[in-house]
């Protein structure tokens, strides 16, 4: 197994209201939204490098 290593800390909306904004949205698109925002903090980081989320 490679090293692991934490680049920065993201998080998103968490749980879903009946009557929510984002009761519509997918979690996997919330999770990318985090990668985008890390990536745009983070210029060195390689988006390849990027194997499990």
């Amino acid at each position: 197994m490679r090293e692991a290593f934490i680049v920065e800390a993201k998080r998103t909306a968490c749980g879903k209201a009946n009557r929510g904004s984002l009761r519509f949205t997918y979690p996997d698109t919330l999770g990318g939204e985090v990668v985008k925002d890390l990536l745009n903090h983070t210029p060195e980081l390689d988006p390849a490098e990027i194997d499990d989320v």
